[in-house]
């Protein structure tokens, strides 16, 4: 499923990060129709925390070795699950469908499965530079 990390050139031949770059862009759509006064509140956070995930993803495979692109993507996942609270507490407050909090959790818990595996592929391989 993933790349073996010797031959990964950038993280962006990372699906996961891929995915995670389409949720971001999802995510500043579907918050543009949030209401004015949720600026500075949800809206504000909930696009901190969404460009959290690729960035740390991004960050972590700049690391030069996996133990730190390991904490990185411990990070991501915080955020990740930070999104996934933001979305259904959204929905719940009736700024978002049923219809487009669906679809984002969808993806969301894609980029899950995705950062976990990617998580146990590092832990599987020797503690040496991911370069």
């Amino acid at each position: 499923m993933f790349f073996v990390m010797e031959y990964l050139k950038s993280y962006k031949d990372l699906i996961v990060w891929q995915k995670s770059m389409d949720l971001t862009q999802m995510i500043y759509k579907h918050s543009k129709s949030f209401p004015k006064e949720e600026m500075f509140g949800l809206t504000s956070q909930m696009r901190r925390a969404v460009v959290s995930i690729p960035a740390n993803i991004a960050e972590g495979q700049a690391r030069n070795s996996t133990g730190e692109f390991l904490q990185f993507l411990g990070i991501a996942k915080g955020s990740l699950a930070e999104v996934e609270t933001l979305i259904i507490l959204s929905q719940n407050l009736e700024l978002m469908t049923k219809e487009n909090s669906t679809s984002l959790l969808n993806l969301l818990a894609e980029i899950n499965k995705m950062l976990h595996a990617l998580q146990k592929s590092l832990k599987n391989q020797s503690p040496t530079t991911i370069h």
